[in-house]
């Protein structure tokens, strides 16, 4: 089979949350696959940085830095890629955060936070990206799952409220837009080796219990998402709608 299917040159994917972490991960594997990248983050400083490394290493990138809970920033920067000429082929929602407390020690503010970062985001950002995406009659959209998409662990009720939701975001966009040539899915990680994770990891009882309920017995690496993204970001899923794709290690497989 041609890999012709899986690449990606001459199209430009947004990455949110890409100056680090499994973002950085993804937006590596796009560049290498021939993507011209808009990196973004919340720290100038580091979306830059991160700009400056991708560009050092011969791929095409852009710097656009802003927080995906303020909505008119995010308004302002699609304003941005217009006024520029710069089309959003591929959007990958990954930007989120994580709160750990019992749900009755939650805050709403505390709550809405998570929400708003890992979820309602998604559909803001979606949402502009489709406008313009439906106009041209294609484009492709990745939302960041989890694990808690589908289960759900003691202390991180709001992020599994909100993860819960992107599975059926992602259903919903693609409902809607696939009949404009959009394709929505979304990619649910496992454990993986990230910042966020840096609290389970230094905890010895917590990595015992997870290396007895993984099949593959380890954390995964960022850079396993890579593969699964530039499918969903290719002509390889063109008839892939609609679908969450866990890559996990098998744990979501294992009674």
């Amino acid at each position: 089979m041609s890999t012709s299917l899986f690449d990606l040159s001459g199209k430009t994917a947004l990455v949110t949350g890409s100056s680090r972490g499994l973002g950085r991960a993804i937006a590596e594997g796009f560049a290498k696959a021939g993507a011209r990248l808009v990196i973004n983050g919340t720290d100038p400083q580091r979306t830059m940085a991160a700009v400056e490394e991708f560009r050092a290493a011969g791929h095409q990138a852009e710097a656009c830095s802003f927080n995906v809970t303020d909505e008119e920033a995010v308004l302002s920067a699609f304003a941005r890629f217009d006024a520029e000429g710069i089309a959003i082929d591929i959007l990958v929602n990954n930007a989120g955060i994580q709160h750990r407390k019992p749900l009755v020690e939650f805050t709403t503010d505390e709550w809405r936070r998570v929400i708003e970062t890992n979820l309602t985001s998604a559909f803001v950002i979606g949402r502009e990206a489709a406008k313009r995406m439906i106009a041209r009659k294609s484009g492709k959209i990745i939302n960041i799952g989890s694990l808690a998409s589908e289960l759900a662990r003691p202390t991180v009720g709001p992020y599994t409220a909100a993860k819960g939701g992107i599975r059926n975001l992602t259903k919903a966009m693609a409902v809607e837009w696939a009949q404009h040539g959009i394709q929505a899915n979304a990619i649910g990680p496992g454990y993986m080796l990230t910042d966020m994770n840096q609290a389970l990891m230094s905890n010895p009882d917590f990595n015992n219990w997870l290396m007895s309920r993984i099949p593959s017995k380890r954390w995964g690496r960022p850079d396993e998402l890579v593969g699964t993204a530039i499918f969903l970001a290719s002509d390889a899923s063109t008839y892939v709608n609609g679908q969450t794709i866990y890559v996990d290690g098998g744990m979501l497989a294992a009674m």
